[in-house]
């Protein structure tokens, strides 16, 4: 293939920008909306703390709960902390759309699968955050509207009490957003999405490893910042396996036809 055909035949593979911005934009919506339903919009604190005891209790169970001993190694470094509240709060959808256009512009074979897989992987979460609301460890002892009643867990709110973008429990946002949407941990799913979209596509050594790192840098971040319970991320992983295998059944079949 000449290098002046190449560019076309790259434009032709590569769907309308306008038409992926509509449906990412339109299922997102969506997404945010349906989500919002659930969780802290029609569960009582008391239920979603439960759950979280349940969690709890499991990850004790098989000598896995280390959340709170986490949190408290780094709490006192409160610049560190910062860091990871701004990771946290931007990382998420930053290095995901980054992701997205990139594929898009350089990779259009591929992004068509991708992009179903990331739909589909984000869809599914909403069936953990119907049948599972879930308190985050930052909310487990604070009372108030969201809050539980557990006796003092140590867990430190650290967007609230030492700093980021927003928080989740005050103005708009805590109207706005499910509280209890922890179980499965979308940050995970999707940054473990960024790395095996591009991962076939980076030929950068240090690009490489911190595409290989990113994954496990977020599951530190929700973490740390007391967002998440470490099983969340594998949540999050099985909530990506159903959006990659329904997205595989799917262009399978669209090829097919």
């Amino acid at each position: 293939m000449s290098t002046e055909t190449r560019p076309s035949r790259q434009g032709r593979l590569r769907p309308r920008w306008y038409l992926e911005l509509a449906v990412i934009g339109a299922f997102y919506g969506i997404y945010s909306w349906v989500r919002n339903q659930f969780g802290s919009a029609a569960v009582s604190p008391s239920e979603a703390q439960a759950n979280a005891e349940l969690v709890i209790d499991w990850e004790r169970s098989i000598g896995l709960y280390f959340e709170r001993d986490l949190q408290d190694l780094f709490i006192g470094w409160v610049s560190f902390i910062q860091f990871w509240n701004l990771f946290y709060g931007l990382f998420h959808f930053a290095v995901t759309a980054i992701t997205l256009i990139w594929l898009y512009y350089r990779f259009p074979r591929h992004y068509p699968f991708w992009r179903t897989t990331g739909l589909l992987t984000t869809g599914s979460a909403l069936v953990g955050f119907a049948l599972f609301p879930l308190m985050p460890p930052r909310l487990l002892s604070v009372g108030g509207t969201y809050g539980g009643d557990l006796p003092d867990t140590g867990y430190v709110d650290t967007v609230a009490d030492l700093g980021g973008l927003w928080s989740f429990t005050s103005g708009a946002a805590e109207q706005l957003s499910n509280q209890y949407a922890a179980m499965p941990s979308l940050h995970f799913a999707w940054s473990l999405w960024c790395f095996l979209a591009l991962r076939k596509h980076l030929t950068n050594p240090v690009a490489k490893w911190s595409l290989a790192a990113y994954p496990w840098l977020t599951l530190f971040a929700i973490v740390v910042t007391a967002n998440h319970y470490w099983i969340d991320a594998v949540g999050g992983l099985g909530a990506l396996g159903v959006g990659w295998a329904a997205a595989k059944g799917y262009h399978r079949l669209r090829d097919r036809r």
